[in-house]
């Protein structure tokens, strides 16, 4: 049996690898565009998945919740095509989209009663200065010459 860590480390190289097509992508096409390929990726790995699973018994709550995740995480995907079509950085705007699970903390505590202990609320505090951080641009610096000519 294969320890849950593989399959985190794998979806990190991936979504690692993905960050870097996303922008790829955005420099060529709309945020619009890039969603509609995305699914169509989503769309190859369908028969694979499907041999691998059993879609029978599943009620009609389970196929509503799962309908909404695909809306949400397709709505989501279309938000960071977007934020890297207008210009962010590859490198700042994925890892500070990455950052969602402080939303998900946010809608657990929230709604199922989950209670981050004490260590979790510092990692979220860490989280979100880190996110701080790497979003932060300084004001490019201009002479004194380039703030005269400003001024005429």
């Amino acid at each position: 049996m294969i320890h849950w860590m593989v399959y985190a480390s794998f979806a990190i190289v991936l979504w690692g690898v993905n960050g870097l097509f996303m922008k790829l992508g955005t420099n060529r096409v709309s945020a619009r565009s890039m969603v509609i390929w995305v699914t169509a990726g989503f769309l190859v790995l369908l028969p694979f998945m499907w041999r691998a699973t059993t879609l029978s018994g599943l009620s009609p709550t389970v196929i509503f919740v799962g309908l909404i995740a695909g809306t949400v995480n397709g709505l989501g995907n279309w938000a960071v095509f977007a934020c890297l079509e207008k210009g962010a950085k590859a490198s700042v705007a994925i890892p500070l989209t990455a950052l969602y699970p402080l939303c998900t903390v946010a809608l657990a505590t929230a709604f199922l009663k989950e209670r981050p202990t004490v260590l979790q609320w510092l990692g979220i505090a860490l989280a979100v200065a880190g996110g701080a951080m790497l979003s932060y641009e300084p004001v490019p610096v201009t002479s004194p010459e380039e703030q005269l000519d400003c001024v005429q």
